[in-house]
């Protein structure tokens, strides 16, 4: 971030209402973008040709070469276009305002606008000097910085960050002083650990923190930072297999919590940092079917319990002495079909971001002495995602900033002052971008085949009735309760720009209308979540939304299981497919109980090693199980070789077992009845990631040759730049 930026993120911060802009370097923006699951890796760029089963397929990635550097250049462009996008990545103390770049953390003192900025952390002192060759020289301080965290008087600095090159995740404790330097020695860095994932501050010489081993978090410390010396004690470890762990911190700093969550389940551990009574001690112990999330107001707790009708969320309160159920007092509960997607307490106000039957999202205000007086206030139509902002030492209380985005609306501010009731945008006059109102949105149902209606997220920008000639990208992920990412991202912004149409399908196993949205289609249920992809690309084919041939379908990870699925039932509803770390052998991965999410996602899949049942219901759908001798669509699988979460093997046999049916069925037509032949392409890179690169070259190559393949497959000509005519 340059020193401007951080200068204009002073000007408009929240003690200067109404605007607050957080200007960061868009790069920083991309990874943040990528990180739902907050791991990171970068790999060196390797990628593996696939090689046919017969001279009818045309194989690899060669013949998108030319293309693919057409793209990465209209990518960094685009990137670049979207640099000065607002997000909440600037830190501010007391005293200072905290920012990254890339060789380290730097703050600038508030009171002292005119001095130069100081280096709070230099990221060689901790790359260590294992690197040799002069590769591994030039990437040591491709570090990525994840998360930061202050004490509560501004005494010490903790941060994470993950090495992009090797993968490794290292913790660091810095000691702040208030002269114009620091001393960047390594006395300075009080404490280094590998492996930290979450960590929050209870005093200026407590701090708690737990560890990543492999996939699981289940272990919590706390870290004393005494005169005496430091000390590390293990404070809480979770013996079940499925439970993970972490550490989070009240909106008013007064409650440190100790989060185990699985995938049906929660149980929450509190310390009350404001009477340093730092032992923890269970709010309610689990049970099946409950999940509870715990803020604090006033000695009392806030919690976000699914005891509302439906087993849905609703807000309920208990006093901080009797935190278990039994004291649990409900304040709101939504209207049916309302889905509360988080919860924040702001002041004397539980906000919630709400999801309504409309598919719309809007603000749910229940002040916490009269709850009766609930109010909803309404965001943009085009609102899909928001991300609130965690407020720094010196941030009002009362106030909550947030951003709002689309896949195609670049990040807006906003403030809420839920005493006032009023709600106002970043921009000075209340208004928004006015690039924003080029593009449409519209919000569809389809009725899926047991008669249940799946909402759809279309983005256009031309009238609906030219819809029918323009090519179609359709996402979709339907799995876990995780709702499907609709953040800003500048590739779909383009895409949009040069003609497609967007749809994101909301379909059942997801989060987006709920808990029983994600329990309709889990275990035996999961048949729903192929149905409700079908009914969505009916529905937009039946009201002259694009057409089969100019349709592709992207997913990621357990995304790929719908798709695969659908694939091999009716391969005829879309031309192409883009698959990135997918999982395609459900029915290989279950049965392995040595793979480390084989146990914890049973809840999601089932067993089919201890359960007949379930083994039949996913051998009827697993993509890998299923291909059958057809004329597929063309694919492109990008998966990475220590993928942890889905196995290279179960693609690599997806991708040889579909360019064997592919042959056999081509094989047996005669040549008066061909058609195009399908395009499969494996592109494998290696790294452990499973979210695609961080490093933000190799990012833009891998969504360039995404664009390429899409582009070639529905024999599309690439977008040209429209030239001024001179006057």
């Amino acid at each position: 971030m340059s020193i401007m930026a951080v200068l204009l993120s002073l000007l408009f911060s929240s003690a200067h209402l109404p605007t607050f802009s957080r200007v960061h370097f868009w790069k920083l923006a991309v990874y943040r973008r990528k990180t739902w699951l907050s791991l990171y890796v970068n790999r060196c760029c390797t990628s593996e040709t696939s090689v046919s089963t017969s001279g009818h397929l045309i194989s690899g990635i060669d013949k998108y070469k030319d293309l693919q550097k057409y793209f990465i250049r209209k990518l960094k462009a685009v990137y670049h276009r979207f640099s000065d996008i607002p997000d909440h990545s600037v830190v501010y103390g007391h005293h200072h305002v905290y920012y990254t770049e890339d060789d380290g953390i730097y703050r600038m003192d508030k009171r002292q606008m005119d001095q130069k900025p100081e280096k709070v952390l230099n990221l060689e002192l901790i790359s260590g000097e294992e690197e040799k060759t002069s590769l591994e020289k030039k990437q040591r301080f491709q570090w990525l910085i994840q998360r930061i965290r202050l004490s509560p008087q501004e005494q010490h600095l903790a941060a994470s960050m993950k090495c992009c090159h090797r993968g490794e995740l290292r913790f660091v404790v810095v000691r702040l002083g208030e002269g114009k330097s620091l001393p960047l020695d390594p006395q300075h860095i009080m404490f280094t650990l590998d492996k930290v994932f979450s960590f929050e501050w209870a005093t200026d010489e407590v701090l708690f923190y737990t560890t990543l081993e492999g996939l699981r978090s289940s272990t919590v410390f706390r870290l004393d930072l005494a005169s005496s010396g430091k000390k590390i004690t293990s404070v809480y470890e979770e013996t079940q297999p499925d439970v993970f762990v972490e550490v989070g911190l009240s909106r008013d700093r007064q409650i440190l919590t100790i989060n185990c969550n699985s995938r049906t389940c929660s149980e929450v551990l509190l310390s009350d940092v404001a009477t340093s009574q730092l032992e923890p001690c269970v709010v309610q112990p689990r049970q099946l079917d409950l999940l509870y999330h715990v803020e604090h107001w006033r000695r009392w707790l806030i919690i976000l319990a699914s005891t509302g009708p439906g087993q849905e969320y609703q807000v309920v309160q208990a006093p901080l002495s009797e935190p278990s159920m039994a004291s649990w007092v409900s304040l709101f509960a939504p209207g049916p079909g309302t889905a509360i997607k988080d919860m924040d307490v702001v002041g004397d106000h539980c906000v919630l971001v709400a999801r309504t039957p409309t598919s719309e999202l809007v603000l749910i205000v229940v002040p916490l002495t009269h709850p009766k007086e609930a109010y909803v206030l309404p965001l943009p139509c085009w609102a899909c995602a928001i991300e609130t902002k965690k407020p720094g030492l010196a941030d009002q209380q009362n106030v909550l900033e947030f951003l709002v985005s689309s896949p195609v609306h670049t990040p807006v501010p906003y403030c809420l002052y839920p005493e006032k009731g009023v709600l106002l945008s970043g921009t000075e006059d209340g208004s928004f971008p006015e690039s924003q109102a080029k593009f449409i949105t519209t919000h569809l149902e389809a009725c899926s085949q047991d008669g249940t209606l799946v909402p759809v997220t279309l983005f256009n920008a031309g009238p609906m009735e030219h819809l029918n000639r323009v090519p179609l990208l359709v996402h979709v992920y339907g799995a876990y309760g995780r709702d499907l990412s609709m953040v800003f991202c500048p590739e779909k912004r383009l895409l949009l720009e040069h003609g497609w149409a967007l749809a994101y399908c909301h379909i059942r196993g997801g989060g987006e209308c709920g808990l029983s949205w994600q329990r309709q289609a889990r275990v035996e249920g999961k048949q729903r979540s192929v149905e409700d992809l079908q009914a969505c690309l009916q529905h937009l084919f039946s009201i002259g939304v694009s057409s089969p041939s100019l349709t592709a379908v992207t997913a990621c990870s357990a995304g790929a299981v719908p798709v695969g699925a659908l694939c091999n039932r009716r391969p005829n509803l879309m031309q192409a497919v883009t698959l990135q770390a997918p999982f395609l052998d459900v029915l290989g991965t279950m049965e392995d109980p040595s793979l480390p999410l084989t146990l914890e996602d049973r809840d999601e899949w089932g067993d089919p090693v201890g359960n007949p049942k379930h083994r039949r219901i996913i051998s009827s759908y697993c993509p890998l199980h299923n291909i059958t001798p057809q004329r597929y669509p063309s694919m492109l699988l990008q998966a990475y070789s220590g993928d942890p979460r889905v196995p290279l093997a179960g693609v690599l046999k997806y991708t040889d077992r579909l360019k064997k049916a592919i042959f056999s069925h081509f094989s047996t037509k005669p040549t008066s009845e061909y058609k195009p032949e399908p395009n499969i392409v494996l592109n494998v890179q290696r790294g452990e990631n499973h979210l695609g690169p961080d490093h933000f070259e190799q990012m833009v190559e891998e969504e360039a040759l995404k664009l390429a393949f899409l582009y070639t497959e529905l024999d599309l000509d690439p977008p040209r730049p429209t030239h001024k005519r001179r006057r």
